[in-house]
């Protein structure tokens, strides 16, 4: 689950780890009386006004803005809430913005001396370990410094067993080029970062930049956190970090459905039980010709009300010119699963795409006979390459 900046700030001085003081807004009149409160906890007298999506590159899009006096707080937070803003993370439709985060300056007098740091942790795939990556050139795309500069991008791969050590972090802060109380500074910063990571079961947390003052302070500028869904019944707090207006409607609405439902860009709606039989006909749809318009897996235990709901879900979507329905009956019957498709058919009403059902396993047979004798435009097959081939068909008559 990708949380705002705002919340993720929230997370990391709930553990210690030092930020740049910010205050949410929803209103450029709230913007304004955050700055003054700002002013009054920290003493700034500039404030960046940033958009607050999920999404990165947000400065870029010109979500982020520098003010230096209440009337460009005022001014900046009144054209970005409400814009749609796009990012190379948005795609080209954007998002809309509904508040933004006004933050202290951090970047005071001296500049110079200023340093910016960029920092992540996650999962390394290839070693099956937790890792610190780490650069000197923070405060622009990881992504280019690894095209261009990959000598300056840093890991650390962190034991299971005993967590990352405090001669890892003086590690950390030795290949950053950092002495005396920055040095010291960066050790406890990386060793609380570390703690949220696991004491908060994150999937992932970037700061770009982590910034080193000119007083020799370590501070995190941005925030970037991507909490563990499946871990959050150990958070309670944690789930209120939810935003449904930056998800997928379609995905929301499957939520309530207990449905693993993720949109895609495709033509062909896919219903399936079990994950690796929908990547499987995935791939089969695009074998045949078509994309698929969605991952949807209505798990072991389908019946009229999920396949309904699934349909809802699928149809939904102006794109999907073909639903093909893919289940193997291992627990679940595949005469359960045919009468839950000719009943959803019937409460849905005039459905106008081809509808191919591919059923095998438990009392496959009687399922083909349901779907067959049901009088609708249903379309049954025995084997997925059969499936796939009525799937191009109704493809290139639709």
């Amino acid at each position: 689950m990708n949380i705002h900046e705002y919340q993720a700030k929230e997370l990391l001085k709930r553990h210690n780890v030092a930020i740049g003081e910010g205050i949410l807004a929803n209103t450029p009149e709230e913007a304004v009386a955050a700055a003054e409160a700002l002013t009054e906890q920290t003493g700034t007298q500039k404030w960046a006004v940033k958009a607050q999506i999920h999404a990165g590159g947000r400065g870029k899009g010109g979500g982020v803005k520098i003010a230096s006096n209440l009337e460009e707080v005022k001014e900046h937070a009144s054209n970005i809430i409400g814009m749609q803003l796009v990012t190379p993370q948005t795609g080209a439709e954007g998002k809309k913005v509904y508040k933004v985060l006004v933050q202290e300056n951090t970047y005071y007098p001296g500049e110079s001396e200023l340093s910016e740091i960029y920092m992540s942790i996650l999962l390394n795939r290839g070693t099956g370990r937790n890792m610190v990556m780490y650069s000197t050139e923070g405060g622009m795309d990881i992504e280019e410094v690894a095209e261009k500069t990959p000598h300056l991008i840093f890991t650390e791969d962190i034991d299971p067993k005993v967590g990352l050590t405090g001669f890892q972090a003086r590690r950390i802060a030795f290949n950053l080029g950092l002495s005396g109380k920055a040095f010291k500074e960066m050790v406890k910063f990386v060793s609380g970062l570390y703690n949220v990571y696991v004491k908060e079961d994150a999937e992932m947390i970037e700061i770009n930049p982590v910034l080193k003052t000119t007083d020799d302070r370590i501070l995190a500028v941005d925030a970037k956190i991507s909490l563990e869904e499946n871990a959050l019944y150990r958070h309670k707090d944690n789930q209120e970090f939810r935003d449904l207006t930056e998800e997928d409607p379609s995905e929301v609405e499957a939520g309530k459905y207990n449905l693993n439902y993720v949109k895609l860009d495709g033509n062909v709606g896919c219903m399936v039980n079990g994950a690796g039989l929908a990547m499987a006909t995935m791939d089969m749809i695009k074998l045949s010709g078509g994309e698929p318009a969605n991952f949807l897996d209505v798990g072991g235990s389908a019946n009229a009300e999920t396949v309904e709901n699934g349909f809802r879900i699928i149809l939904s979507d102006p794109k999907v010119k073909a639903i093909l329905i893919n289940v193997f009956g291992g627990i679940v019957r595949c005469d359960r699963v045919a009468k839950g498709v000719i009943e959803a058919y019937k409460n849905i009403g005039n459905i106008e795409v081809p509808i191919i059902v591919r059923l095998q396993g438990t009392n496959a047979e009687e399922a083909a006979q349901l779907i067959n004798e049901s009088g609708l435009k249903v379309i049954s097959a025995v084997v997925l390459k059969d499936a796939a081939e009525k799937v191009k068909e109704a493809l290139a008559s639709a």
